[in-house]
């Protein structure tokens, strides 16, 4: 897979993506990042990329054309590929976004930054727009490592063994059990003795009762849509 980031800081984003699995997955040839400056496509000797809001307002916006310039350096075809907006006033992001689009050979990630893009960014440039979370950062380039990272962890050969994103958080619509590792004993607080039983079958129904009980207490909102198994609510 080929990730794109069109940003106006190109060397944040692919710095941080020469750290562990994301470094391994380029290394293999199973992932390649690469980043385009809108800037490099201004028309004009200031290589300007923002102007004032129509209609007044603080802050600066990101004008569409030298980010549709950008785009177009890096496709072929107009809609080859998800063109992925990062944007806090989208939908959330969730897993089963991240695994339609690892499936993608392609994925670009648009970076806004100042107070915002201009709209069309969104309506005529994108195919998807996502938020990270209710909250606002500075630019669109940390939510969009998140996101690549999502994808990246999901393509096959990525991860050592493949069977580590069963457990993972948000995979079947419920958070992740609780881990435990060596010590046996930290501040007091002993691992629990099933999972030192080596009874398989126990281990499995506490892993499932805890991921429920901690999706129930943590986010009901994710556990009021989980599609529940027959016996989970016998299990909490």
């Amino acid at each position: 897979m080929r990730i794109d980031f069109v940003t106006l800081f190109p060397a944040m984003v692919l710095d941080a993506l020469s750290h562990s699995i994301m470094a391994r997955a380029r290394q293999a040839a199973i992932a390649e990042f690469h980043a385009v400056n809108p800037r490099d496509f201004a028309t004009d000797k200031h290589r300007t990329v923002d102007s004032e809001p129509y209609g007044g307002g603080p802050g600066m916006v990101m004008m569409a054309p030298p980010i549709a310039a950008a785009l177009d350096s890096i496709r072929a075809d107009r809609g080859s590929m998800p063109v992925v907006l990062m944007d806090p006033a989208a939908p959330l992001f969730g897993q089963a976004d991240a695994a339609a689009l690892s499936a993608s050979d392609r994925v670009a990630l648009v970076c806004g930054h100042y107070e915002g893009l201009d709209e069309r960014v969104r309506t005529c440039l994108c195919s998807h727009a996502y938020s990270v979370g209710d909250f606002v950062v500075t630019g669109g380039e940390f939510p969009a490592l998140m996101v690549a990272d999502a994808i990246v962890r999901l393509i096959p050969g990525a991860i050592g063994d493949p069977a580590s994103h069963e457990d993972d958080s948000h995979q079947h619509g419920l958070l992740g059990h609780p881990l435990y590792t060596r010590p046996e004993s930290f501040m007091d607080e002993e691992v629990p003795a099933v999972l030192k039983s080596g009874h398989h079958g126990n281990i499995a129904s506490w892993r499932r009762r805890e991921s429920l009980r901690r999706t129930r207490d943590t986010r009901p909102d994710l556990f009021a849509q989980a599609d529940l198994k027959p016996g989970d609510l016998d299990l909490l």
